[in-house]
């Protein structure tokens, strides 16, 4: 990859969890409603073409759910585990993204609100405008935004990236 090309950092807020008595925070589990988006935002994912060539991932129990669940099977990337995405703040969320690899087009987050919030919101001063106004009012559980970047994954900094786009994928009850 040159360093013209453009890149995208795809971030994933994990689904929904659930919040069982005695269970340490990061040892939650999805809820059922968790369990159902979790596939529905790998489905986005898919049809928007939006496959990571890596994925750097909370350590978190729901995280790691959300992530297994939005996976395909046959053609899953290589996932980094990276303990400073649980309860990191944008600027420390930026600097993992700055460590990835130059050969990478296509990255993908899964982590935790408001860090994954507050991380789009310093990275991107355009795009969408209804994606900004969005992501700006709230990044729910499920939430998927991509951003388009022109720098190479060292140099990147606030207000370089556009998000061009933001969804909440949703599954079905049974």
């Amino acid at each position: 990859m040159t360093v013209t090309e453009t890149r995208r950092l795809v971030v994933l807020r994990h689904a929904k969890s659930a919040r069982p008595d005695g269970v340490p925070d990061p040892d939650r589990p999805l809820a059922p409603r968790g369990l159902r988006d979790a596939p529905v935002a790998g489905a986005w994912l898919r049809e928007a073409d939006c496959i990571p060539d890596l994925v750097l991932c909370s350590p978190s129990r729901r995280t790691r759910e959300t992530w297994d669940l939005a996976s395909e099977p046959a053609s899953t990337p290589p996932v980094r585990y990276d303990d400073r995405l649980y309860h990191g703040g944008a600027e420390q969320l930026l600097a993992v993204v700055r460590e990835t690899p130059e050969d990478i087009g296509t990255l993908l987050l899964v982590g935790h609100s408001p860090g994954v919030q507050d991380l789009i919101l310093l990275l991107a001063v355009d795009g969408d405008p209804d994606a900004l106004a969005r992501t700006e009012e709230k990044f729910p559980t499920s939430a998927i935004a991509v951003l388009r970047i022109q720098a190479p994954w060292p140099d990147l900094a606030p207000g370089a990236a556009q998000l061009t786009a933001m969804t909440v994928p949703r599954g079905e009850k049974g």
